[in-house]
């Protein structure tokens, strides 16, 4: 059935077009889109090009992991530039915590299943965000500690800061 769904995907054609839906993937993707949800709220299962769509769902949860890698070295470089540099604490500092730990917290909200690659992601986040933190300040990495001074919990509650 699998091998005889490719070959009725390879033929079907975009009605407005008269594209192949593989072709139109590459040539318009929001047409191959709006295709796509037609023929699934249709039912017609067997017309999917579903080669390209199983890499764009995909590729849809490496976007949310790298969102998720992305706020929270954000959030650990801020952390460690609050902690280590005290006499160039800013508001926008304190401003840049809040929005990257807002963001987190919209990812766990719409995919609470998230909070887990988070605890995964931690501790290379904290590496990537002392090299970050480094080549921001100036200061030598080794003034920030190999293993984080802020637990996953402290880094996303926002009402912590490092003094």
């Amino acid at each position: 059935m699998t091998h005889r769904s490719q070959v009725i995907v390879m033929t079907a054609k975009h009605p407005e077009t008269s594209i192949p839906s593989t072709q139109l993937y590459d040539r318009d993707f929001y047409l191959w889109l709006q295709e796509t949800a037609q023929l699934l709220r249709n039912g017609e299962f067997d017309r999917l090009d579903i080669e390209n769509l199983v890499e764009e769902i995909e590729s849809m949860g490496r976007s949310d992991k790298h969102a998720i890698e992305s706020n929270l070295e954000v959030v650990l470089m801020h952390l460690l530039k609050y902690k280590y540099q005290p006499e160039r604490r800013s508001n926008s500092w304190r401003f840049t915590l809040l929005e990257h730990r807002n963001r987190l917290f919209k990812a766990f909200r719409g995919s609470p299943s998230l909070r887990g690659y988070y605890n995964q992601a931690f501790t290379e986040s904290y590496q990537q965000a002392r090299r970050l933190a480094a080549a921001e300040t100036g200061l030598v990495i080794a003034t920030f500690p190999i293993d984080s001074p802020f637990t996953p919990e402290q880094t996303l509650d926002e009402d912590y800061l490092p003094e």
